[in-house]
């Protein structure tokens, strides 16, 4: 009976341990992340490079529900629009996921930002960009932006994408979206702690190669804009 006891505690002591190493490691590779990250990000928009192009990352214009508009999106949609009217902005690039018929993330932030008063010919669609580091990339190698740059996506995410960026050489600068509140946002904001550890994998160890499409070239802003 005492051997197993010793058995069992040395079991949980390892266990402990192991987890305690765990969120050491969890804890060390988001700070790194929100370090290089945060480096680009821009608090004011009168601080905004002007004439640029906004990267806006997606996500599902519906909460997981179904049965209410998402406030992330929403904010993004905002942000995105407002910008644009205020001269900053010259063109849009939206970037989201297509793989099902039935669910596809730009063509509603198009759709979003026709209704808040962006012109159609001001925007493009990356219908390629699954995941965070997709859309970082492509923009890059797929749409050829590598200057003038505006990632536009939610306050927590935000070091991610301008991790991912400074890390595959992406030259960005970041504006962070309508803030949604701590009570709508906490699973989300959870998620992306470890999301960011999916990020250094991505970049040191894995090194993840997203698809590149045919090269597409965004269109010229039309004459006199």
């Amino acid at each position: 009976m005492r051997l197993l006891r010793r058995i069992l505690k040395g079991l949980l002591t390892s266990l402990l341990c192991a987890i305690a190493a765990a969120a050491a490691v969890l804890l060390g590779v988001n700070a790194w992340v929100l370090f290089i990250g945060s480096r680009g990000i821009i608090p004011e928009a009168e601080s905004l490079p002007k004439q640029a192009t906004a990267l806006v990352l997606g996500t599902s214009p519906r909460s997981a529900r179904g049965s209410a508009p998402n406030p992330f999106f929403e904010g993004r949609m905002d942000t995105t629009a407002r910008l644009f009217q205020a001269g900053i902005l010259e063109h849009v690039l939206v970037s989201g996921d297509n793989r099902v018929p039935n669910y596809n993330e730009p063509a509603a932030m198009r759709d979003a930002l026709l209704q808040r008063g962006v012109p159609d010919s001001a925007i493009s669609m990356d219908s390629a960009g699954i995941r965070t580091l997709d859309s970082i990339v492509r923009a890059q190698k797929t749409f050829h932006l590598e200057s003038n740059l505006i990632i536009i996506t939610d306050d927590f995410h935000l070091p991610r994408a301008m991790f991912l960026a400074a890390e595959t050489g992406l030259p960005a600068s970041g504006f962070a979206s309508e803030h949604v509140p701590w009570k709508r946002s906490y699973r989300t904001r959870f998620r992306e702690w470890l999301s960011r550890g999916r990020a250094c994998l991505d970049i040191y160890f894995w090194k993840t190669q997203p698809p590149i499409s045919e090269e597409t070239e965004l269109p010229p802003p039309p004459a006199g804009d």
